[in-house]
């Protein structure tokens, strides 16, 4: 889950002061606008708060991070062993995506991270995810993120009928017909953190 905020150290201190874990400073996306700091919510499950990173040009900001009033969720991510076995099944299901993307990001030990991600042309405004496969040479983020918290409910609203494509994409989640929205309820040793 992407928590999207306009200042990182405001949006580790919001989770922090809900959830009562202080997510650890990931690093940042060259290129791409951002920096970022992870929460481990279980097996291969993570929230990254992303933000602007200050050392980076604002036009590099592609997701209008500088933007958001206040932390909220902005999209999701399914995690795949095998990338090119989602492009074939999206292939024969009929269902346009991007090209797949070669990321990096180095860590603040200094380990870098590599992975390939792959997004649907029509993700619904971010109510879909996108998809990605972490390199063999690279440990999961969730590995030692802190610990301590983990998902009660995640759910996506929407007002047309999303419930057979995510069964089309084999997506394990919650579909409600509602106003379009993500919708996370997070536990942790403090209490529990809603987030629309």
């Amino acid at each position: 889950m992407l928590l999207g905020c306009n200042d990182l150290d405001k949006g580790i201190a919001f989770v922090e002061q809900h959830l009562g874990v202080r997510a650890a400073p990931g690093g940042v996306h060259p290129g791409r606008g951002s920096r970022n700091a992870l929460l481990k919510l279980g097996e291969r499950k993570y929230l990254e708060v992303i933000a602007p990173d200050p050392q980076q040009p604002l036009s590099n900001d592609q997701r209008g991070l500088h933007l958001i009033a206040a932390p909220k969720l902005i999209g999701w991510a399914a995690h795949v062993d095998d990338i090119e076995a989602v492009q074939q099944k999206l292939t024969a299901a009929k269902i346009a995506f991007r090209p797949v993307l070669a990321g990096q990001r180095q860590r603040p030990s200094g380990q870098t991270l590599r992975w390939k991600a792959l997004s649907l042309v029509d993700d619904k405004d971010g109510l879909l995810p996108f998809f990605i496969e972490w390199s063999k040479e690279s440990p999961h983020p969730s590995t030692d993120a802190p610990t301590g918290c983990s998902v009660t409910r995640f759910e996506i609203s929407a007002q047309d009928d999303l419930k057979a494509l995510t069964e089309k994409l084999q997506l394990d989640v919650t579909v409600a017909k509602a106003a379009p929205s993500l919708h996370a309820v997070l536990s942790g040793p403090k209490g529990k953190l809603t987030l629309p």
